[in-house]
């Protein structure tokens, strides 16, 4: 039965020994992260949040407890021969530091439009990197057929008892801190985070609810889990890159079934919109996969409220560009900066007069530009678009007011 924990039975290929197994390896190499509550998030919440910075390792992902246990169980002839992975981008730096630390030769397999940030900083750590394909899947298609050409052994990203047991590492880590937590949010892309913190998890506290959260775009292991019959639809892109698998593994879906309670999948918007809250609240820099778990707590106030939760800022490498444009699409869809699409005389004193009505009113004009040949205006008039910044949509709305009060038409660009 989905969502009913059964201590007693352990699933096929990982058990709570490995786990434990796994925590006396990596402890010395990996960061115990911060799992510290958020006073200001559980306000807006509306239930009690805490939050597990693994952004903060020094891959700045959790990929690297999975990868490591993984890497320090191949016997010699192993190490010699080298490792390959398939990456989006987190697993791939993951490997590539810990296989350089211990001398073993690792190739990465990424896909074409892999984030920038991650493409070069997994060659950073030494790894020779391929990028082929424009998806995850292709990428480790690829990567299989060199495995086997070059005879290295595959660190497969999730569907791996050991990486499994290296990510229950940090579900130990956060109910031995919080044994008082009701909730687990946990990103899930194929898996091996959900599963290995999963098993932990109830392994301390049978009662825990353990929530999963995956983007709309991808969400191979949401239709899976609900046996979905409807044609799967995936991609094209996601800003959560780092769970935009198709389908959980063989071995992660089981401990899925039998220790999840539901998988709840997010929109863009609502990872977007976690992305800056997290960066303005708690001036911390997460992925669109580190912010899921906030997103989905936001939008469904109601199955958290008045529970203590617990969240994984599972990584933090996002690219500076797409942060950049994370932002400013957040500040649009606050009304924090708007364009104002004003209609006016085309006269000396027009443009002035516009600005100091908005100077007047706090909201401070970033761009200014002229429309006569582009703009269905009478002759003689000119609409003038104005990019502002303002305090939010009150200000901005009385802004508008202001303008037309003055004999101006004012409209805000993408408004019905």
């Amino acid at each position: 039965m989905k969502g009913s924990a059964h201590p007693d039975r352990e699933p096929q290929g990982v058990e709570i020994g490995d786990i434990l197994a796994a925590l006396g390896r990596v402890r010395a190499h990996v960061a115990a992260t911060p799992f510290v509550h958020s006073r200001t998030l559980s306000e807006i919440a509306g239930c009690e949040l805490y939050l597990k910075f693994e952004n903060l390792q020094f891959t700045a992902s959790f990929k690297e407890r999975g990868a490591l246990n993984k890497l320090l169980l191949l016997d010699e002839a192993e190490r010699a021969r080298g490792v390959i992975a398939a990456s989006a981008g987190n697993h791939a730096q993951g490997v590539a530091y810990h296989a350089s630390r211990l001398g073993i030769p690792a190739t990465i397999v990424m896909p074409r439009l892999a984030a920038f940030v991650k493409v070069e900083n997994t060659e950073r750590f030494g790894a020779r990197v391929v990028l082929e394909g424009d998806s995850f899947e292709q990428a480790r298609r690829h990567m299989l057929e060199l495995a086997q050409a070059e005879a290295l052994v595959v660190v497969h990203p999730y569907d791996d008892a050991a990486v499994i047991a290296g990510q229950g590492t940090l579900g130990l880590e956060m109910l031995q801190e919080r044994p008082e937590l009701d909730d687990l949010v946990v990103p899930i892309g194929g898996g091996g985070l959900l599963a290995g913190v999963a098993i932990a998890a109830h392994h301390l506290k049978h009662e825990l609810r353990i929530t999963g959260v995956q983007c709309e775009r991808f969400a191979g292991a949401w239709h899976a889990f609900y046996e979905r019959r409807e044609p799967l639809q995936i991609g094209p892109t996601t800003i959560a890159d780092g769970i935009a698998v198709d389908a959980p593994g063989l071995l992660t879906l089981p401990v899925l079934r039998e220790h999840v309670e539901a998988i709840t999948l997010v929109t863009e918007a609502q990872i977007e919109r976690a992305i800056v809250t997290l960066l303005e609240i708690e001036k911390t820099v997460v992925e669109g996969a580190g912010a899921a778990g906030l997103a989905a707590v936001l939008e469904e106030p109601a199955r958290y409220a008045g529970r203590k939760v617990g969240l994984v800022l599972c990584g933090g490498n996002i690219d500076a560009l797409t942060l950049a444009d994370v932002i400013m699409r957040h500040l649009v869809r606050t009304r924090r900066m708007a364009r104002l699409l004003i209609g006016a005389r085309d006269v000396p004193g027009s443009l002035a007069r516009i600005a100091t009505i908005l100077g007047e009113l706090g909201a401070n004009i970033e761009e200014v530009i002229h429309q006569r040949a582009f703009a269905d205006m009478p002759v003689r008039n000119v609409r003038i678009d104005v990019v502002v910044s303002t305090r939010g949509d009150e200000h901005l709305g009385r802004a508008v007011g202001a303008l037309r009060a003055a004999g101006f038409t004012c409209d805000i660009a993408g408004s019905a």
